[in-house]
Formats: C-alpha cells, sequence, structure tokens
C-alpha cells in the first residue's frame, strides 16, 4: 500500500467539508488548525508548529504517553476480544478503580464512551427506582444520545423541548447564579430549588428516579458548587424515591487535584449512588466506566435481560485503563494538578485585578474558568470578547475555548502534565492581549466590543 501523499491544510479542509457532516464543527471554524502530531501538552501542526494545549483534559496523562501507547500496543499483540470470556485485565481494572471509590461503589460495567455511560446510569437509575422523571441542571450537557440529549438542556432547548418527565434545577452558580455569594445561605437555597421541584412533581403525580449532575458543571461554565449542596439535594432527592448520579467524565481521575473524584469535594459524608467516567480514563482511547452499589446492580439484573457492550471491557481497553491509572500514581499528577492549578489560579487573579474584563476566575486543581464580562456591576457576560481573545491566543499558538451559557468563560482543562512555565506562559500572553484590547478601546472611545 503506498503512503498517501501529504496534503495542505486547505486540501484536507475543502476535503472535510465535502464529507463530513456540516454539524461536526471545527475549532477557529474560519482558520482552523490542522493538527499531525502531539506529545504531552503540546500539539503540532503540518508545519511542524508547536501549539500548548490547555483545553484537551482527555489526553489526561499527555498526548501520546509512552507507556499509555506502549501498554495499547504489547496487549494488542496477544489479544483483543469481548468480556464473555475470562481475562484478568477486566478484573484487576475494576479491582484498580475501587481502591480509589467509597466502599459501596464495588459494581462496575464498562463501555467505549461518556454518552453510553450516562446513558446506562438512566437505565439503572429507572430500573431500581421504579421511576422515570429525572431532575439535571440548567445547561447541562450529558451525551449525543437520544436519551442524554432528553436531560441536556444545553441541547434539547434548540431541538424538541423539554420532555414532561424532565425537570430542570438552576446551576448552583454562586457568581452569576440566582443565589450569588453575598446570599446569607446559597447552599440550602439552591437545595431548596430541587426540593421544589420534586415536590410540584408529585402534585402531577411524577415521580424522580434520578437527581442527574456533573460533579463540576463544564458547559454550564466551569461551576464550582458550594460544599454541602450535593449533600443536602441528596436528602431531598432520596427522600423522593430517587438517585443520585455523579457524572465524572469531564472531571475525574485526579483532574480536582485534592481528591480522585471532584464529588469528593463535597466532603467525606457524600457518596453518589451512581459514578459515570469517560473521557481521561482512557486518554483518548474509547473507554468509559459506570460504577454503582450490589443493590442498584441487583434490581438491573433482575430483569432477565442481558447487559452485553462488544467492546467494553475488552483486554485492550482495560490495559490501557491500567496504565492511565499508573501513570497517575507514578508521576505524582494528583498532587501536581494541585501544585500547578494553585499557581494559575494566583496568576488569574492578579489578572482579574489588572483587567476589569475578568469578572471571576474560579476553579479546582487543573479545571478553571475565567468569567468575562461587560460590566462589574451587571456581571453581563462578553462572549465577543471572549472569542477575540481565544483567536489571538491561537495566534500566540495557545488553544484555549469558551463555555457558559453567554460563551463568555474561558475554560482551563489542560493535559495533567501542564506545567508552571506553561501557567506563566498563557497568563502573560493573556495580559499583553487584554492589554492591547483594552488600549484599542480607550484610542477609539468606544464600548469593550471595539476591539473584536
Amino acid at each position: 500500500m503506498r503512503a498517501a501523499q501529504p496534503r495542505s491544510r486547505q486540501q484536507t479542509l475543502s476535503q472535510r467539508r465535502r464529507l463530513i457532516g456540516s454539524s461536526c464543527k471545527l475549532f477557529f471554524s474560519n482558520d482552523p488548525v490542522k493538527i499531525v502530531k502531539a506529545k504531552g501538552q503540546y500539539m503540532y501542526d503540518e508545519d511542524g508548529r508547536q501549539y500548548l494545549d490547555c483545553i484537551n483534559n482527555v489526553a489526561h496523562v499527555g498526548h501520546c504517553h509512552p507507556d499509555i501507547v506502549k501498554a495499547a500496543h504489547e496487549q494488542n499483540q496477544l489479544l483483543n476480544t469481548n468480556s464473555r470470556y475470562l481475562h484478568d485485565n477486566l478484573v484487576d481494572y475494576a479491582e484498580r478503580l475501587s481502591k480509589t471509590l467509597p466502599e459501596k461503589l464495588c459494581i462496575f460495567y464498562f463501555l467505549n464512551s461518556g454518552s453510553e455511560a450516562n446513558d446506562l446510569a438512566l437505565r439503572l437509575a429507572r430500573q431500581y427506582t421504579k421511576h422515570e422523571d429525572v431532575i439535571v441542571l440548567d445547561h447541562a450537557y450529558h451525551g449525543h444520545l437520544t436519551s442524554l440529549i432528553d436531560i441536556s438542556p444545553y441541547k434539547f432547548r434548540n431541538l424538541e423541548g423539554q420532555k414532561e418527565w424532565v425537570h430542570v434545577a438552576p446551576v448552583p452558580d454562586t457568581y452569576r447564579g440566582l443565589y450569588r455569594e453575598d446570599h446569607k445561605d446559597s447552599v440550602t437555597a439552591y437545595a431548596d430549588e430541587v426540593k421544589n421541584i420534586i415536590e410540584r412533581a408529585h402534585k402531577r403525580d411524577r415521580k424522580i428516579a434520578a437527581f442527574f449532575v456533573e460533579s463540576l458543571p463544564s458547559v454550564g461554565g466551569q461551576i464550582i458548587p458550594p460544599a454541602g449542596y450535593f449533600q443536602k439535594v441528596a436528602q431531598h432527592v432520596h427522600k423522593a424515591g430517587g438517585v443520585f448520579i455523579a457524572d465524572e467524565i469531564q472531571v475525574g481521575f485526579g483532574r480536582v487535584g485534592k481528591h480522585f473524584w471532584a464529588f469528593q469535594l463535597q466532603g467525606e459524608d457524600f457518596i453518589p449512588d451512581i459514578v459515570t467516567m469517560g473521557k481521561p480514563i482512557g486518554n483518548g482511547h474509547p473507554l468509559a466506566c459506570v460504577a454503582t452499589t450490589k443493590e442498584i446492580a441487583e434490581a438491573f439484573a433482575a430483569t432477565g435481560v442481558e447487559y452485553f457492550n462488544t467492546f467494553g471491557g475488552n483486554p485492550v481497553s482495560c490495559a490501557i485503563g491500567l496504565a492511565v491509572l499508573d501513570v497517575i500514581e507514578k508521576e505524582h499528577l494528583q498532587a501536581h494538578a494541585t501544585e500547578v492549578g494553585n499557581f494559575l489560579m494566583k496568576l488569574l487573579k492578579e489578572q482579574q485585578i489588572k483587567h476589569p474584563i475578568i469578572g471571576d476566575v474560579r476553579g479546582c486543581g487543573l479545571f478553571i474558568g475565567v468569567d468575562l464580562i461587560k460590566d462589574q456591576a451587571e456581571r453581563t457576560p462578553a462572549p465577543a470578547e471572549a472569542e477575540y481573545l481565544i483567536t489571538r491566543l491561537k495566534e500566540e499558538y495557545i488553544l484555549l475555548s469558551t463555555d457558559g451559557p453567554g460563551r463568555n468563560v474561558l475554560k482551563f482543562k489542560p493535559p495533567m502534565c501542564f506545567n508552571m512555565e506553561d501557567a506563566k506562559f498563557v497568563v502573560e500572553t493573556m495580559d499583553k492581549i487584554l492589554t492591547d484590547m483594552e488600549k484599542g478601546c480607550l484610542n477609539q472611545q468606544k464600548t469593550s466590543t471595539c476591539s473584536t
């Protein structure tokens, strides 16, 4: 077979536009980057230019990590088959994962993607509770399957709308949300919103199967729920006969630094009934998992209907999963996330004092959001400025993106090997661009949108 001839970026773009669905969007669609190689926290284009990757949380321990590549290659040479055969990798991996979780989360199902994991979590909850309804947070995104679009306000509001069995609670955002940092008890206030939803549902003879939540809402704007919120919500949900599902697909595996799982930020007394995992679990390999209790698993099995996933838990996937856990431990990436994340937060907060466009800096470990605003009093989102900033950063070979309902929150979710020098480089470059934007506005005597 002859090697394919190198193609220019424009040739690849033209071919993509001809063959790939137009709803499959590119980063920087007006001037997309063609990436041909990556290593660690760096990506390289067809001309060998190096970009700092600040957003690729899928390459959790670093792009093309040699230990992960080796684990996949060695197992591929021996065997790759489905999980109906006995194999040590499957049970070894489940055992290793169990050691990172609270004791009651001791039964595992392996799948190929976060969407599959969340779909299974929904099925488990409904089978166990015999209820149908689901409570989710506003702006949530839980996956691209039909069942998950139905519980993702981020998506369904632009499609067929909200189903009668879906209930939407406000995001526990103490910067921009319903109850802010000056509220006397925002934790109880936000939890009471869920309680009220349950009461209204019961009046309509609806029964709650689950409260389904990202442990740290990402699409919602890199939100850090106040500690104690999950505990209070879980009390209301359990009283209603429902279960608590923690979606860790964006933020698990030590990203928050202080803990291995983001839900643990809520406190030692909080344990979800179901936890879903994806993205970082396989460092780019298609792998996902659902962890739950024996009681829920037994209720699911009681239907007599087999659960089977052709590729879920295959020997290669499990070898990769084990290697990811090994690297996290060997390279002390959890402690690294704390150290570098704290340093990055410090630098960003210094910029917040210097640049009025930065309304809030929030995060934990290497999960950080920078909320850009038009004015300090109203906290009006500044999406045009955010878009301009990430475009300028791309020109300086830094890959960053935006999120949040207003598309104004800069999201930092880099590979866990992102380091102090990377943090300084990003923030120094941001400082220069923001300074240029402010000078441009003053010179033109326009609003903060003038430089965009």
